[in-house]
């Protein structure tokens, strides 16, 4: 007779988690750096997916893209120079009810950790790839980088860079066993998120390049790139990057792509005539290697203790 009876108990609300569940800190990045624009997105894009946070992690490498775990109020590691890939294989090989994001940039993944990456498409764990790529190495003060564009003058080339730049896009649909890569900018937000959120839902590696602005040391590209529409084609599908009429309005050139058709996405990069944001390429049917880690993850203490007893018994005189 005490308390309250079954009927008269009241139900709680499901938790809800709001921007500031995600906000941490100030970012510390330069005015007008498009980083700014990329955090506000995937702050966005966690709130509308109601991700919660302590099963969310954010993994980077070294640069000015790196800091962006810093400014989560999610878990996350900031790891050494090029190696945000293994370190995020890592997690998700063993943690695949976490979701996982790295954030690198076009020296941290296309130099020093290109061989990680490489490697991270072909294992194609369901892992969320945000490549910011301002076509210099920004933190240590206007370097070439990868993508510089040739003839770049900055302090390790005074005179011009002389090597043409790597091509990010091309390269990733050239790996064996990718499944997602697209292509966005910082600077139209309704593009930006609408490929942040698809990407995130993509069972697999979802790489994403996102053109970004950096006005400290590339402000002459920053203009050409903003202030050009000409320059820059909507790729549109059923299939591929769905935007608002407002965000669609802002794309003079429109091209019909099947992003199931990798051969036609690898001849529009070719052509070289103008820059395609969308979804360039995705097969939710390729092999996910964290899969394979998903393995006796319930195992306690002790069945651990003996398998491992029982592996080295085999080796036993």
């Amino acid at each position: 007779m005490y308390g309250l009876m079954p009927e008269c108990s009241l139900e709680m609300p499901d938790s809800y988690y709001g921007l500031d569940d995600y906000e941490k800190g100030v970012a510390r990045w330069c005015s007008g750096c498009g980083d700014h624009a990329v955090l506000s997105a995937v702050q966005r894009m966690c709130r509308e997916k109601q991700l919660p946070p302590e099963k969310t992690v954010f993994v980077s490498g070294i640069g000015c893209s790196s800091r962006f775990p810093h400014y989560m109020d999610t878990y996350g590691f900031h790891g050494l120079h090029g190696r945000a890939f293994p370190v995020a294989c890592g997690v998700k090989f063993r943690r695949p009810d976490l979701n996982v994001f790295v954030v690198t940039g076009d020296g941290d993944c296309c130099s020093i950790g290109a061989g990680h990456w490489v490697h991270g498409v072909r294992y194609n764990m369901d892992i969320t790839v945000l490549l910011f790529d301002n076509e210099i190495y920004g933190m240590t003060k206007k370097q070439t980088s990868p993508t510089s564009p040739l003839g770049t003058k900055s302090n390790t080339h005074p005179t011009g860079s002389v090597l043409p730049p790597v091509d990010i896009l091309q390269t990733t649909l050239g790996l064996s066993n990718v499944s997602f890569v697209a292509q966005t900018t910082d600077w139209v937000p309704g593009h930006l998120y609408a490929t942040i959120k698809k990407a995130h839902e993509h069972p697999g590696f979802a790489f994403v390049k996102i053109m970004m602005r950096c006005p400290k040391f590339m402000q002459d590209l920053v203009d050409q790139h903003t202030s050009n529409r000409d320059l820059y084609s909507l790729l549109e599908h059923d299939d591929g990057i769905q935007v608002d009429p407002a965000t669609s309005q802002l794309f003079e050139n429109k091209v019909k792509h099947d992003p199931s058709n990798i051969h036609n996405a690898r001849e529009l990069l070719e052509n070289g005539k103008s820059w395609y944001l969308g979804l360039l390429y995705q097969n939710q049917e390729a092999i996910r290697y964290d899969l394979y880690g998903s393995q006796n993850l319930g195992f306690s203490t002790d069945q651990k203790m003996e398998a491992l007893e029982t592996e080295l018994d085999k080796f036993a005189i």
